[in-house]
């Protein structure tokens, strides 16, 4: 964290904001590029993750792909420089006008997630006389051994098309005339960290039901596994990308291939996540009966994770870097939200903290800054970008072939 920028740029900057460190993002997605020519797998970025347009602008020139799970998602993909046909829209409640976005821009596949949603494509895209590719989202009942809220691949969870509707799947889609069968489509959870475990069974539980379906004469030519890749909330900066390589390696021996056949994968949190900071300035030391608190002008509406389903982020002292022999103390890092569970962490030991310290909440660059909220009518944070040590506010940033662009552009 100390080495993305000068402490002393940060001083300057009205708190709460974001700070993306883009040398980070750039590390990480090009690995991803690599692992995805290597093994012959293709990426695309799960946009709500982080759907600011700097992030989006670089990870579309980087070639990835775009997984959207709205049609706004759709149309700011568009945007930002994503290929129609490298866009793929997944979602459960897909709205009449949403379908229409996705027809009408020949996006590559909408992830249909029941049969009274393919029938509804199925009428709109006979009324704008435009096909409509689509995958199916398979529930392959898997525990993916994750917080229950981002649990998704269980047969109790809403996604997807269970087993008991095969049959009834394959008659559908024998009748329907404007839909374009692309193939099949699963995701069991995010913030997955038993790797080679959860994605080698959701392999061979994708393959077995692949092999159904073309047993009974479907050509299943595209099979999206989904994301969840996770990443190291406690120690962000030992690991700061993720371990795609075992990803990537896992469904590679997992899924057989055979020519003609595509595999697909969605990161998002893993592609973003650690790249992103919440800079927030201490207010208040309330020192309490048994607690010592740090009151924070940062909330949860600013990053919802920690007050949603207690989630961790690590939290560092960065005005007490220059303190030399601080004292370690606990502290109770709470937000201003007149809520209970606006709390960043209990019991957190950082060097004796002062009123208006600087403090880093990291790895929040997934599922942060795209889920903040005017709650309370506290203002949205701002974001900062830092790039080759300097910081601005414009998202100028190198993409691929080294040069530059600007979210003006």
């Amino acid at each position: 964290m100390r080495d993305i920028c000068d402490i002393k740029d940060l001083e300057k900057i009205r708190t709460p904001f974001y700070l993306y460190d883009m040398g980070l993002l750039e590390r990480t997605v090009s690995e991803v590029v690599r692992l995805s020519a290597q093994y012959g797998i293709h990426a695309h970025y799960a946009v709500k993750a982080n759907a600011e347009e700097p992030v989006l602008r670089y990870v579309a020139a980087s070639g990835l792909g775009a997984d959207c799970v709205s049609g706004n998602e759709v149309l700011e993909a568009l945007r930002c420089g994503f290929p129609a046909d490298g866009i793929v829209f997944a979602g459960v409640g897909k709205t009449d006008e949403e379908i229409e976005i996705a027809v009408r821009n020949g996006i590559f596949a909408m992830n249909c997630e029941s049969l009274p949603e393919i029938e509804v494509i199925d009428c709109i895209a006979e009324r704008l006389g435009k096909k409509a590719g689509i995958m199916v989202r398979i529930n392959p009942n898997i525990d993916a051994h994750t917080h229950k809220y981002i649990t998704t691949g269980l047969e109790e969870n809403k996604f997807g098309v269970s087993e008991h509707e095969f049959e009834a799947l394959l008659e559908l889609l024998g009748r329907c005339k404007w839909i374009d069968f692309k193939g099949l489509h699963f995701h069991i959870g995010s913030q997955i960290l038993d790797v080679k475990d959860v994605f080698s069974l959701e392999c061979r539980r994708a393959g077995e039901i692949v092999s159904y379906f073309e047993d009974r004469g479907l050509k299943v030519e595209n099979v999206d596994l989904g994301g969840g890749l996770g990443i190291d909330y406690h120690d962000p900066d030992g690991h700061p990308v993720s371990d795609f390589e075992t990803w990537f390696k896992t469904i590679a021996a997992g899924i057989p291939s055979r020519e003609g056949r595509r595999i697909f994968v969605e990161p998002g949190r893993s592609l973003v996540g650690q790249c992103g900071t919440l800079i927030a300035r201490v207010l208040y030391v309330k020192h309490g009966v048994d607690k010592t608190f740090l009151i924070t002008d940062a909330g949860m509406n600013d990053l919802i994770r920690p007050a949603l389903y207690g989630a961790y982020h690590k939290v560092e002292n960065l005005s007490a870097m220059s303190r030399k022999d601080a004292e370690m103390k606990k502290y109770d890092v709470v937000g201003p939200v007149c809520e209970s569970s606006d709390v960043w962490g209990e019991d957190r030991e950082l060097p004796e903290t002062e009123r208006g310290d600087l403090l880093a909440i990291r790895s929040a660059g997934a599922y942060g800054q795209v889920m903040a909220s005017r709650y309370n009518l506290r203002d949205l944070a701002l974001a900062y970008y830092a790039v080759d040590g300097k910081l601005n506010s414009d998202g100028m940033m190198p993409v691929a072939g080294g040069k530059h662009n600007s979210i003006d552009e």
